[in-house]
């Protein structure tokens, strides 16, 4: 009976970091490059710098805005292992969806976004 009990504990313990490894909070796995900036019931905002070259790690986004502060560079990877490179502009605004990725700043500058978050009811 024990070891059915430890079988069925490490069972719903993988179900559970398996799932929240896909959909981690960027403010959470990476403090570096992701600061709450504002959060209520609606939105969360975040302000995020990368410095040249630098990487996250994957984490998840719900669907939101991005307002780009500074000129960039960069690539997202996603979990299916496709990529996807980018260029932006300071002023530059994209509607996001909701989405799990890991982006990396390929420029040889660093750039600062804010991205606005919605939250699900």
């Amino acid at each position: 009976m024990k070891k059915l009990i430890i079988i069925v504990a490490v069972f719903f313990a993988v179900i559970f970091f398996a799932g929240s490894g896909f959909a981690q909070d960027a403010a959470k796995v990476d403090p570096k490059h992701y600061k709450v900036e504002f959060e209520n019931e609606e939105v969360r905002v975040l302000r995020i710098t990368y410095g040249p070259g630098e990487k996250s790690v994957m984490h998840f986004h719900p669907e939101g805005m991005a307002i780009f502060l500074t000129d960039g560079e960069g690539k997202f990877s996603f979990p299916d292992g496709t990529s996807a490179e980018t260029t932006f502009k300071a002023g530059d605004f994209n509607w996001l969806p909701a989405q799990t990725h890991q982006p990396e700043n390929t420029g040889k500058e660093s750039f600062e976004v804010i991205q606005i978050e919605m939250k699900t009811k």
